[in-house]
């Protein structure tokens, strides 16, 4: 059994990457996601504990001055985050861990990673790129949940994050539900096998 890692994958809104993460998390056994804490209202159907933590505005901001996020950033005047205890419990239960987060959390969990040997050891990152601008706009659209001006800033955001997809360990461009998904498995299995992720010897 290979060494536990951090998977970590980062997208533009509307690229796809919730679906994805959910579909590998679906396909890997051993894979187990993070639940993100958050200070935005729950959407339709979302469960506080299974999709996010839902915390009021100032507990949020206290977790934050105690050091306790892993990462954490504002995105359209809401702000998320990750308990960094929470990825190395999993980790040292022997789990590999999926963080689905944006641009602007994966900074701060490179920064961390520099700091922490286990952190640095187990990070694999992949960005799902849309494969244009007018795709992502269509996507974003289909789900009729933003406005308008929501909608332009994503895409003002994506040409931002879009142009970073170069820190990234691996690119995925997005197509299908069933290519990303295949691609994205692909990398998962690979990194598993990697030579420094593994303890093997033959036994009689």
């Amino acid at each position: 059994m290979s060494v536990p890692f951090l998977f970590l994958l980062s997208a533009p809104s509307g690229a796809g990457k919730t679906t994805v993460a959910d579909a590998l998390i679906a396909a890997s056994p051993r894979l187990r996601r993070v639940i993100t804490c958050t200070t935005r209202p729950p959407r339709s159907g979302e469960v506080n504990g299974r999709d996010y933590h839902f915390l009021a505005p100032e507990e949020f901001r206290l977790r934050v001055e105690r050091g306790e996020f892993l990462e954490h950033a504002s995105v359209y005047g809401k702000s998320y985050g990750t308990l960094k205890r929470s990825v190395l419990d999993l980790l040292e239960s022997g789990f590999d861990v999926l963080l689905n987060i944006d641009v602007q959390g994966a900074d701060l969990v490179r920064q961390e990673s520099r700091r922490d040997s286990v952190l640095g050891e187990a990070l694999v990152t992949v960005f799902l790129a849309p494969p244009s601008l007018s795709e992502l706009e269509r996507r974003l659209r289909g789900r009729a949940s933003d406005a308008e001006d929501v909608i332009q800033r994503r895409l003002e955001t994506a040409r931002v994050e879009a142009a970073r997809w170069s820190e990234y360990d691996y690119l995925v461009i997005s197509g299908t539900r069933e290519e990303d998904l295949f691609r994205m498995r692909s990398i998962y299995v690979s990194e598993g096998l990697r030579r420094e992720r593994n303890r093997y010897q033959l036994v009689e």
